[in-house]
């Protein structure tokens, strides 16, 4: 049962790897559907109407360095659940692969309000003087990510633990 679970995560991250660029690219192409969808989730006080074309496009970039974190920590959670669902559970490669998800998960999270706050200079750039904004956030998410972080380093230790003792225990048989 666990190995078909891992496999089915391993699956639905590879999913994500592909699904990610594609919908990046097509927001790329349908800008005024990407920034339908920033003016939306952002929720800053920011004056849509003075947004331009550049500003558009610098967000997109900003937003695809953001969610690259992501992406990374998605490709190497996939690498590790691959092993896992092979049957490969004490692995220096899935410790490896573990240590890296979870430094990304951790870099996400404190990316994440340099994001909103870049995102929200950015974005009212054009507005009158005095009128500027510079929001920032700090969230339950956020904490989550680190906190989730910190969890799966604790867990890529605790595999090289037990490759140690699957290696001792190799030895008494």
């Amino acid at each position: 049962m666990t190995t078909r679970l891992a496999g089915l995560v391993y699956a639905l991250c590879a999913i994500w790897l592909v699904l990610l660029p594609a919908g990046a690219l097509y927001l790329l192409i349908d800008l005024e559907r990407f920034a339908s969808i920033a003016a939306t989730n952002l929720g800053q006080p920011i004056q849509w109407y003075t947004v331009t074309d550049p500003q558009w496009y610098a967000l997109w970039v900003l937003t695809a360095m953001y969610a690259a974190i992501g992406y990374a920590a998605v490709f190497y959670l996939r690498r590790a659940f691959g092993s896992f669902a092979r049957g490969a559970w004490f692995d220096a490669d899935n410790s490896r692969s573990l240590r890296r998800f979870a430094l990304l998960l951790i870099a996400q999270g404190l990316a994440k309000p340099v994001h909103f706050a870049v995102s929200s200079v950015l974005l009212s750039i054009n507005h009158p003087p005095g009128e500027k904004v510079l929001a920032v956030s700090l969230g339950s998410g956020e904490v989550i990510l680190i906190a989730t972080g910190l969890v799966m380093w604790v867990l890529a230790d605790l595999l090289v633990e037990g490759m140690k003792a699957d290696a001792e225990n190799r030895q008494f048989v």
